[in-house]
């Protein structure tokens, strides 16, 4: 099944080819490299390159690393970027990501509509949190988990930003962090999983989706509630649909209880864009 995602307010993906994508963020529009753009644009290089602020220049094809061109001279290097009533700190980084993925919007709307202040959510692998300032505005009880520090703060930053508060921060690893509250008993109403498709823990653990994601689902389907609902995340060339039905097959779950869709983008130009898969489990 395919899922397309809305634009997010103030963000537009305003076109995508040639492996690169050109999207606009509040005031600051960006070119970055997208694979999955093996098609051509529909806009001319010289129309991308006019209405660009920065592009992105990988150190080799494919990779993360690299260093932004900046293309407009009055163009910030950080900016905040508001959308349904919340606040992001966007800024140019040493990869190709800014801050935000927006393509979430289609989970950020499922949480807007489930949660309450009644509820518990967990995120892990959580980012810059924006899943989690999306949960806290409910009212609900929000707990962020991710390995990273820098990332724990630059969602703090957000937290700020948007005048909310009370966000429960957890610098771990998140299967480690998911195994703990297994066995402290505690239960969520809500739980978004958005994994790498490979990298490092807290204390250099080393992860690869395909080999642990079995394990991640089994572990947190334990801390559900009773009605709870698994969102899990997942954007690897290892991890299909097919990959994803095979393991909750293994852990019994049944099929009426699981929902796998493909994440899409339409461009307004008019291209469709891969973005993953989104999984939801219903306990």
């Amino acid at each position: 099944m395919k899922s397309f995602a809305e634009f997010p307010e103030n963000y537009e993906l305003i076109d995508a080819g040639g492996g690169r994508k050109l999207e606009r963020w509040g005031s600051v529009t960006t070119i970055r490299p997208e694979h999955q753009a093996y098609f051509g644009a529909v806009l001319s290089r010289k129309e991308w390159s006019n209405l660009a602020d920065w592009e992105f220049i990988p150190k080799t094809e494919g990779s993360l690393q690299g260093n932004w061109k900046k293309l407009n001279q009055q163009a910030p290097e950080e900016w905040l970027f508001s959308s349904a009533n919340l606040v992001f700190n966007l800024k140019i980084t040493n990869n190709k990501h800014l801050g935000l993925f927006p393509e979430q919007q289609i989970n950020w709307e499922f949480l807007s509509n489930n949660l309450s202040d009644t509820k518990r959510f967990l995120n892990a692998f959580a980012y810059t949190g924006a899943a989690s300032l999306f949960g806290r505005k409910t009212g609900a009880e929000v707990i962020h988990c991710d390995s990273v520090k820098t990332m724990l703060d630059w969602g703090r930053q957000n937290q700020e930003a948007s005048n909310l508060d009370g966000i429960k921060w957890v610098h771990e690893d998140a299967l480690k962090f998911i195994q703990r509250e297994v066995k402290r008993g505690n239960k969520y109403d809500i739980i978004q999983l958005d994994p790498p498709a490979w990298g490092l823990g807290a204390k250099g653990e080393k992860w690869k989706l395909e080999e642990l994601l079995g394990t991640l689902i089994g572990e947190a389907i334990q801390i559900l509630s009773k009605s709870g609902v698994l969102i899990l995340n997942t954007y690897s060339p290892k991890v299909d649909i097919a990959f994803i039905q095979k393991i909750t097959k293994e852990l019994a779950i049944p099929n009426k209880q699981i929902e796998n869709s493909e994440l899409w983008f339409k461009t307004t130009s008019g291209k469709e864009l891969y973005y993953g898969i989104v999984t939801r489990i219903y306990k």
